[in-house]
């Protein structure tokens, strides 16, 4: 008798339920006001800033590691910002419109 017949004699009643393992695509929490898009020179070299996302920490993450696969380039999160390594705002701009956020674009 394996582990999983144990479990039914000790609860009847539970049904099981399967869980997909494909968890790659996640939602991500779309806000209503646009994300800023711009970019700075930091240390002479060129990087992509987004700004403004008000969801959690955890989606933040997820929507920079998606940025970064997407594009294969550098780039971490603090607080409410996103850095790319790059001048990537157009592409990002788009990727980010694809996905349903509303992007601004700030400066040159």
């Amino acid at each position: 008798m394996d582990l999983k017949d144990q479990l039914k004699k000790l609860f009847p009643e539970h049904i099981e339920k399967k869980v997909s393992e494909s968890t790659t695509e996640t939602e991500l929490c779309i806000q209503k006001q646009p994300l800023i898009c711009k970019y700075e020179k930091r240390k002479g070299k060129p990087v992509t800033i987004i700004d403004g996302y008000s969801g959690s920490n955890s989606d933040l993450k997820k929507l920079t590691s998606k940025i970064k696969k997407t594009f294969n380039v550098g780039g971490s999160f603090k607080k409410s910002t996103i850095i790319i390594q790059g001048d990537y705002r157009d592409k990002i701009m788009n990727l980010l419109n694809e996905m349903g956020f509303g992007v601004k674009r700030v400066g040159g």
